[in-house]
């Protein structure tokens, strides 16, 4: 969690021969762009200098908004042949600032592809361009009885083609899976222009599995413009448990009783003390605010599959100690149950200037122990630090509070969220689940992968873009960047480092 790797290339610069390239690549792209879809004075490419990750900023050299999959390839190859870097930008909702943009290069927003393709009922298929919202997929499919599954927090602004490069889960993942999951087919463009096609839309593709590769590769090996994604059947019946503890190891343990006892909840989310309380006061869904913890666990399904499983939850999270619990009595209350949770972050936004939301993942039977952890590093760092995970999962979403204007904070959040990603991989666990690692967490990948592992994702990289020029400085540390953190870490009074020795 330090500066961006581009910072000390962007300051060799100097503002002279930064505009000199500007104009040079200003040029290039305006025969093959209309003059609304070409940006590059400071106040049009300003909005663009950031993600949902604030904490770090930087304007690009100019932001196209092509129209047409033509344009996209015609950019690129301009782009390619002038070498100049490029990061393609959704709408922009990451949380690791994967799509902040590179000082030199060009941001190639995609916002404008955001048409549904179609919608195959009896493949049980849609397929999309990539700037199609997550949650506009599953209003379309509706009709059909029908909806796309993976469903995270910023479902109604986040698009499928950033879905697609972070690997999204959501609150039903446990289920139903990841983005990974439910993709069956991405088409795009590599970073010379070419066009490329990862997966099928059949059960099985020709040759090498490649989509995993793409999903989750955070820009970094072809710019997606489709998607053709899987849709299940609209359940007949959901019902929602929301359980009280009094102490947070009895709903850590919880969380991993229900899992052993063979149930695979459509649901199972924990937030803690002073996330509940800051959503409570936002939404009212009913929470319990004298809780250490809550878990919401839902179940769907046929009314009878609904009432069994929600008959064995019950009486093990009574077996774990619960001090109440609430089952949702119709559809209204079972969505104001889930409208806590999905408004945690806006929610964490009312009672703090800025926050920055950490996601790692680790086993389930360490959730009581990373939160108790958390709860010292809050001591140490003089932050407040409210908790929502993927309990069933064992995705953590630790939000950080803190005052971006106040860059003593500012330190100590980055060190308190380092200390928690570190912290995960101790516990068995790693440093991100679905936000990315972006620049946010390219330092504390130094902490999980050893140099020849890095060595490898970069080898990948390079296979698919030769000259490193989409999304380049994030998601793999450098070694040299590694010795840099590696000899600082023990300064800092975190973790044992062991890559240090490497060095």
């Amino acid at each position: 969690m330090n500066a961006p790797a581009t910072a000390a290339a962007i300051a060799t610069l100097g503002a002279a021969e930064r505009s000199a390239r500007q104009a040079e690549v200003v040029a290039a792209l305006a025969g093959l762009l209309p003059s609304h879809a070409l940006l590059w004075q400071a106040e049009d490419t300003v909005p663009y200098e950031c993600d949902g990750l604030t904490a770090y900023r930087q304007t690009p050299l100019a932001v196209a908004l092509p129209e047409t999959e033509a344009q996209v390839a015609a950019v690129l190859k301009v782009c390619h042949a002038l070498k100049v870097p490029v990061v393609a930008r959704g709408a922009g909702t990451g949380l690791s600032g994967g799509a902040m943009p590179h000082g030199q290069g060009l941001v190639l927003s995609l916002a404008k592809f955001n048409k549904i393709v179609g919608i195959d009922r009896h493949a049980r298929t849609a397929t999309v361009q990539c700037g199609v919202r997550n949650l506009a997929i599953s209003e379309a499919a509706a009709p059909l009885g029908l909806y796309y599954a993976p469903d995270p927090s910023s479902q109604i602004a986040c698009t499928i083609g950033g879905n697609v490069a972070e690997n999204s889960g959501g609150v039903h993942c446990l289920k139903y899976g990841l983005t990974l999951h439910n993709v069956m087919r991405v088409r795009g463009f590599t970073a010379s222009g070419e066009p490329v096609v990862f997966g099928s839309q059949a059960l099985d593709g020709a040759g090498l599995d490649l989509l995993p590769l793409v999903i989750g590769s955070e820009g970094m090996l072809a710019v997606t413009i489709e998607v053709t994604v899987k849709l299940v059947p609209k359940p007949l019946l959901a019902r929602c448990i929301m359980a009280s503890f009094d102490d947070i190891r009895k709903a850590g343990d919880a969380v991993a009783a229900i899992i052993a006892a063979g149930i695979i909840p459509a649901g199972l989310e924990m937030m803690d003390k002073p996330m509940t309380a800051a959503v409570e006061d936002f939404v009212h869904a009913g929470y319990d605010l004298n809780a250490q913890a809550i878990l919401l666990c839902e179940s769907d399904g046929t009314p009878d599959e609904v009432a069994e499983e929600i008959d064995r939850m019950l009486d093990v999270l009574s077996g774990c100690g619960a001090s109440r619990m609430e089952v949702s009595r119709d559809e209204a209350q079972r969505l104001k149950f889930w409208s806590g949770r999905k408004n945690a972050f806006p929610a964490s936004g009312r009672i703090s200037p800025d926050y920055m939301c950490m996601d790692s993942t680790i086993p389930r039977k360490r959730l009581a122990d990373i939160l108790l952890a958390i709860q010292a590093m809050e001591k140490k760092y003089g932050l407040n630090c409210c908790n929502v995970f993927h309990a069933g999962d064992g995705n953590l979403h630790p939000l950080i509070l803190f005052d971006a204007n106040d860059p003593d904070q500012l330190h100590r959040c980055e060190l308190f969220g380092a200390d928690i990603l570190e912290t995960s991989v101790a516990l068995g666990g790693t440093v991100t689940g679905e936000h990315g690692v972006g620049v946010e967490k390219l330092s504390s990948m130094c902490v999980q992968f050893a140099p020849g592992e890095r060595e490898q994702m970069f080898a990948l990289k390079r296979a698919f873009d030769p000259q490193e020029l989409l999304n380049p400085g994030k998601v793999i540390p450098t070694l040299h960047r590694c010795a840099e953190y590696g000899k600082m870490h023990v300064k800092k009074g975190l973790l044992p480092f062991p890559e240090l020795e490497r060095f």
